[in-house]
């Protein structure tokens, strides 16, 4: 069983051998970091200013809608037009000039037995 497992080791150390011949490690530059730096944040821009703009987007959002709740629970005591209830501005809509075709339908049974 050693004799099959040495003949594999063997065979994977030539194997890992002729990799690293194959592809001889590159020496990095002194330009090996910015350089790739560059690389990174030149693919990176349109991401970026992507999601700057979604957030900026998502907090103009969330402020007019605070806003806008603040505006709407200001009581508004100084119009006259807003001083009438529920019901009265309902009273005044529905008055007795109303056509026939908005009012009400009545079913008359003169006769109970036809």
């Amino acid at each position: 069983m050693n004799s099959m497992r040495g003949n594999v080791d063997e065979r994977l150390d030539a194997l890992l051998r002729a990799y690293r011949d194959a592809c001889p490690t590159p020496e990095p530059s002194a330009n090996f970091m910015p350089s790739l730096w560059q690389r990174i944040e030149s693919r990176q821009s349109f991401t970026f200013s992507f999601q700057r703009m979604a957030n900026t987007f998502v907090t103009a959002a969330v402020a007019l809608s605070i806003a806008l709740g603040v505006y709407m629970s200001i009581p508004r005591s100084n119009s006259s037009s807003y001083s009438q209830s529920y019901l009265e501005a309902l009273a005044d809509a529905n008055t007795l000039d109303t056509p026939d075709y908005v009012a009400p339908v009545r079913l008359e049974l003169s006769d109970p037995g036809r």
